[in-house]
C-alpha cells in the first residue's frame, strides 16, 4: 500500500489511540522534551478504564500527571531517572525507581527484563519516503518502539527532523495522532561568578581537537562559554543544549578532528530552546543514535581526547561520588554519568571531570565531605574518578593515595569548611594535614 494511504488509515484522535491500551500493560514514554503531551493527557483522562498500567519514563520535564496524588489505582510509575515532578511520588513509596546505566536501558526492553507492551512516542512529519524522525529523543525511545507490541505516535509538525539512526516508517506505527503544539523548551540557566570560575577551570583541561560530553545546567553552559577560543572541538554527548550552537557558529566546534563520526555532532537526545531545535532540524552535522551506541563506554573511548564533564551532589575524602541521592532521598538518577566517565577514562588521552560548586544550600553545606551520608548510593566509584573541579581549583585524584586524595579535595573546598575538613582528616588518617 502507498505509505500516504497507510498513514491516513492509521489517523485517530488521542482519546481513541489510548483506548487501545489495556490494563496491566507496560507503557514506555519518550523522554524529556519529546514527551508526547497530548497522548499523556488523553491517557490520564482515560484513567478510569485502566488498572495497573505501568509507565516507564526517564527525565520528566512535563507535568507527569500519571505520577500525581490519587493516580496509584490506575498507574504504576517506574522512573529510571527521578526528576522534580516525580521525586515526591518515588520517595513516598507511591512510585518506583529502577537504577540503571543509560546505555543499558534499551537492553532492558529488548532482552525481556522490561518487555514493552506500548511505546508512546513523539515524532516528526514523515518525509517523502514515509519515514518519521524521532527528532530530539532517540535514546531508549527508538529501541522501545522497535520492540513494542504496539506503537502510538504523536506526529508533531513542529518536531525537528534530526538525522542519524533516527527513523521509524509509517508502516511500523499502529496509531497516529497529528499534533502541532510547540516542542517543550528548557529555560536557560543563570550563570553566576561561581559557575564562571568552574567553567574556566574546566576549560583549562580542554585541549584543541578534544571531543566533549557536556550536560545541561549552569555549569555545563559556563564551560561552553569558556571554550570560545578553542579550536577543532567535537561533540559526542548524551545530550546537548543551546550553548553548543553558539560554539558551532563561532567556529570552535567543527568536529573535524574527531576520530569517530568525523564531522558529526553525535548525541542521543536534545533539550533546549527553539534555537537548538531550529539548528538541528535537517542539519547534516547533527546525528542521533540510540543510547546503546552513544553511551556505550567502548564506543566513547574511540574518540580521541575524549572529555567527559558531569556534576554531582557530594564527594567524600576517598573520591566517591554521589550524584543521585541525599541519604535515601532519591533526587535524580545515574543517567549517563558512569557511561561517559568510563568511556573517557578508557580513552588513552581522555579526561573525566566532575565539576561542582564547593557548597550547597546557599553556602550552608559543603559538597566535599569526610563521609557520604548513611543510605546514600555511590554513583561513580572512587576508582573511576579522575578530576574534581570547584570554583577553587582542580583536584586530580587518579593515582593518588587516600590521604593524597583527601588533601587535594580539601584544598579546593570552600574556605569556610576547610578547618572542619582538616580536623576530620586528622582524625581519619591519624596524621597532621
Amino acid at each position: 500500500m502507498d505509505w500516504k494511504k497507510l498513514y491516513e488509515s492509521k489517523l485517530v484522535s488521542a482519546k481513541e489511540a489510548v483506548s487501545n491500551i489495556k490494563s496491566n500493560s507496560r507503557v514506555v514514554v519518550s523522554i524529556a522534551a519529546a514527551e508526547p503531551t497530548e497522548l499523556i493527557d488523553a491517557l490520564v483522562e482515560n484513567k478510569e478504564n485502566y488498572e495497573n498500567v505501568e509507565i516507564v519514563h526517564m527525565v520528566d520535564v512535563g507535568e507527569c500527571k500519571y505520577a500525581q496524588e490519587g493516580m496509584e489505582k490506575y498507574f504504576k510509575y517506574n522512573s529510571t531517572f527521578v526528576g522534580t515532578n516525580t521525586r515526591d511520588a518515588v520517595n513516598s513509596g507511591k512510585a518506583e525507581f529502577t537504577p540503571c546505566f543509560f546505555c543499558e536501558i534499551p537492553g532492558l526492553f529488548k532482552d525481556g527484563y522490561l518487555p514493552v507492551d506500548v511505546a508512546l512516542i513523539q515524532v516528526s512529519k514523515p518525509d517523502k519516503h514515509g519515514y518519521c524522525s524521532f527528532g530530539i529523543s532517540n535514546d531508549y525511545t527508538k529501541p522501545a518502539a522497535d520492540c513494542a507490541k504496539m506503537v502510538i505516535a504523536e506526529v508533531n509538525e513542529n518536531m525537528p527532523r534530526v538525522l542519524g539512526d533516527s527513523f521509524i516508517h509509517v508502516s511500523d506505527i499502529d496509531y497516529i495522532v497529528e499534533t502541532s503544539h510547540p516542542v517543550m523548551e528548557l529555560k536557560q540557566p543563570k550563570i553566576g561568578k561561581i559557575e564562571r570560575a568552574i567553567g574556566e577551570y574546566c576549560a583549562s583541561l580542554v585541549e584543541d581537537g578534544s571531543t566533549l560530553q557536556v550536560g545541561i545546567g549552569a555549569i555545563p553552559d559556563a564551560v561552553l562559554l569558556s571554550l570560545k577560543d578553542k579550536k577543532d572541538l567535537g561533540i559526542h554527548s548524551e545530550m546537548i543544549s543551546d550553548g553548543v550552537v553558539d560554539l558551532v557558529e563561532s567556529g570552535a566546534i567543527n568536529n573535524k578532528k574527531k576520530t569517530l563520526n568525523p564531522g558529526k555532532i553525535v548525541v542521543t537526545f536534545l533539550m533546549g530552546t527553539k534555537k537548538l531545535y531550529d539548528f538541528v532540524d535537517d542539519n547534516p552535522m547533527v546525528e542521533t543514535y540510540p543510547a546503546t551506541y552513544v553511551n556505550d563506554p567502548t564506543v566513547i573511548m574511540k574518540n580521541s581526547k575524549m572529555i567527559s564533564i558531569n556534576s554531582c551532589v557530594e564527594v567524600d575524602f576517598m573520591g566517591q561520588v554521589c550524584s543521585e541521592s541525599i541519604g535515601m532521598n532519591q533526587i535524580s538518577g545515574i543517567g549517563g554519568q558512569v557511561d561517559f566517565i568510563r568511556g573517557a577514562n578508557m580513552c588513552k588521552d581522555g579526561k573525566a571531570i566532575i565539576a561542582i560548586p564547593s557548597t550547597a544550600a546557599k553556602g550552608k553545606v559543603s559538597r566535599i565531605v569526610p563521609f557520604i551520608q548513611k543510605g546514600t548510593p555511590i554513583t561513580t566509584s572512587r576508582t573511576d574518578v579522575n578530576y574534581i573541579v570547584t570554583e577553587y581549583g582542580i583536584a586530580r585524584l587518579k593515582g593518588k593515595s587516600l590521604k593524597e586524595r583527601a588533601r587535594a579535595l580539601i584544598n579546593i573546598a570552600h574556605p569556610d569548611f576547610r578547618p572542619w575538613l582538616i580536623e576530620e582528616y586528622e582524625k581519619r588518617f591519624r596524621s597532621k594535614f
